[in-house]
């Protein structure tokens, strides 16, 4: 099973530039999509055009921002497109679908880039959905999850270029930083990318300022975090960055794992 986790930054404008073909190559069987801000009609015909027959969208209270999908191949035995919580919900963040005992989430986390108000709403997110996460993959004992999403939090100095010129800027931010810690080391929650060695600098996203994507100034942002019981399961991953349709590449990984 390939599971893709994409920020499209606009699911119109991506496919306007030429998307459909990226989603071609990377012939995943769950799409997991942040930031798609559209119409629900044009998501809707958009995925069955990519040759996806099963599909969920939650879109924002406010057009034309945020938005989360998810797009398969195989038909879910149930579907969710909120948190429970108003304020999250509002604002158009989750997507998910359950394939038997495995949960696909796709999660788009918030900025704090634009100000203090948006950077306590991301940490106020981010305390809120931590319980969220735990009761998903506690409905069972066999029960996984894969966490798919733009955090919008860059964990190590690894995952980003320039950490000595960023360390307090949001996405870099102590406390971000260790809510992602907390749920790895102390929740037992499994970052797919980290369980395999990598090259230096492989980023997800990069800013448009200053041709930082042609000089690789980016940073890991976008994720597949799995239930411990998936992480014998990744068969292959990788950062698919050679089509540009985003400021974001998308994330796919291989599990070995069948509906």
């Amino acid at each position: 099973m390939r599971v893709v986790t994409y920020n499209v930054n606009g699911m119109r404008s991506a496919m306007k530039k030429g998307a459909s073909s990226l989603f071609a190559s990377l012939n995943a069987e769950v799409v997991c999509l942040q930031e798609t801000r559209a119409p629900l009609e044009f998501l809707q015909e958009t995925a069955a055009e990519l040759g996806y027959e099963h599909q969920t969208h939650t879109l924002a209270h406010k057009a034309g921002y945020s938005g989360s999908s998810i797009l398969s191949r195989w038909a879910p035995d149930e579907t969710l497109n909120q948190v429970g919580i108003d304020w999250i919900d509002v604002e158009g963040r989750v997507a998910a679908m359950r394939f038997g005992d495995l949960w696909v989430v796709s999660f788009y986390f918030p900025s704090g880039s634009s100000g203090q108000v948006r950077q306590i709403y991301k940490y106020e997110l981010l305390d809120a959905v931590t319980p969220w996460l735990q009761k998903l993959r506690g409905r069972g004992q066999k029960q996984q999850v894969i966490l798919c999403g733009d955090v919008n939090i860059a964990h190590k100095n690894a995952d980003i270029r320039n950490w000595r010129g960023n360390q307090k800027s949001s996405g870099f931010m102590p406390v971000e930083r260790g809510w992602l810690s907390y749920l790895f080391d102390q929740l037992g929650w499994v970052d797919s990318f980290r369980t395999r060695e990598h090259p230096e600098h492989e980023y997800t996203w990069w800013s448009n300022r200053g041709n930082a994507r042609e000089n690789n100034v980016g940073w890991r942002i976008d994720y597949q975090i799995v239930t411990e019981g998936l992480r014998d399961k990744i068969a292959n991953m990788g950062i698919a960055r050679e089509e540009v349709y985003s400021d974001h590449a998308p994330y796919w990984v291989d599990y070995q794992w069948r509906k």
